[in-house]
């Protein structure tokens, strides 16, 4: 990876790093794109960062609102994944959606940026859910060809074995947890051929649950997380309509790292 250069995220939830709590940092997260940000820097100093993503956002609203904002930044590297929050909106046209998506990723790599694209994990949550794994799994087949042909780097994060243990995720099940998103940031920054020494850490197998166990955290996990967001829905509500991007504007990362303290 050449550089010092200029890195920009542009993304969802996924990408702002919803899971990975810091209330010391703006929208009182952290994420994977922070930490790649720091290791960048840890590397070789002189690095720019900026983070234009916001929870909830769609496709199209990255592409109207980020893209052009990322371009303008003349960024060196980029890292964007969209798409994943359409895909749980009842009625979305997948084939559509990659037309749009191969469209927005192509405008990217005419940057000349080194471009990073990332396949979604098959997250079932609760059984309801698998309704959308034949929506993620042709969204994947759509990323991967699209990176072969623009020549992007892809994080084929549906491959990666370790995501089906539950402490890789937050309480909600669909956001990655602080281990999560340091194992993403691991994963990105291997595929850049950059040194680091992130772990997401050793840990013991999840002890057994009993039937009554895992039926009581399922009314649990229904009552705290699934129905607020049926009930966003119906009211098309999101939780990113009041946020702005964590780190709009390109700034310069801390050589010894460190983006709480970003200036």
């Amino acid at each position: 990876m050449q550089g010092p250069g200029r890195f920009v995220a542009i993304g969802d939830s996924f990408t702002e790093g919803v899971g990975d709590l810091n209330p010391t940092l703006p929208n009182g997260v952290r994420g994977w794109a922070d930490r790649v940000a720091d290791r960048l820097a840890r590397h070789q100093p002189g690095w720019q960062y900026a983070n234009l993503a916001v929870r909830s956002k769609r496709l199209r609203q990255i592409d109207a609102d980020q893209v052009p904002a990322a371009i303008a930044l003349r960024p060196t590297l980029i890292t964007v994944y969209a798409g994943g929050n359409d895909l749980l909106d009842v009625g979305t046209d997948v084939a559509a959606l990659m037309v749009e998506y191969e469209a927005m990723v192509r405008d990217l790599a005419a940057t000349g940026a080194t471009l990073v694209l990332f396949t979604g994990y098959d997250i079932v949550a609760h059984p309801a859910l698998k309704v959308f794994l034949r929506r993620n799994r042709l969204y994947n087949d759509e990323v991967r060809r699209i990176a072969r042909e623009v020549g992007a780097v892809l994080i084929d994060y549906w491959r990666f074995e370790e995501y089906a243990n539950p402490r890789m995720w937050a309480p909600d099940r669909l956001h990655m947890s602080k281990r999560g998103h340091k194992r993403l940031a691991a994963r990105v920054l291997d595929a850049l051929d950059v040194p680091h020494t992130i772990s997401a850490g050793p840990w013991d197998p999840p002890a057994p649950r009993s039937a009554r166990e895992w039926l009581r955290d399922q009314h649990r996990w229904t009552v705290d997380w699934l129905l607020p967001l049926v009930g966003r829905k119906l009211r098309r509500v999101t939780l990113g309509d009041t946020l702005s991007p964590r780190w709009p504007h390109l700034v310069t990362v801390p050589p010894k790292g460190g983006t709480r303290r970003l200036t």
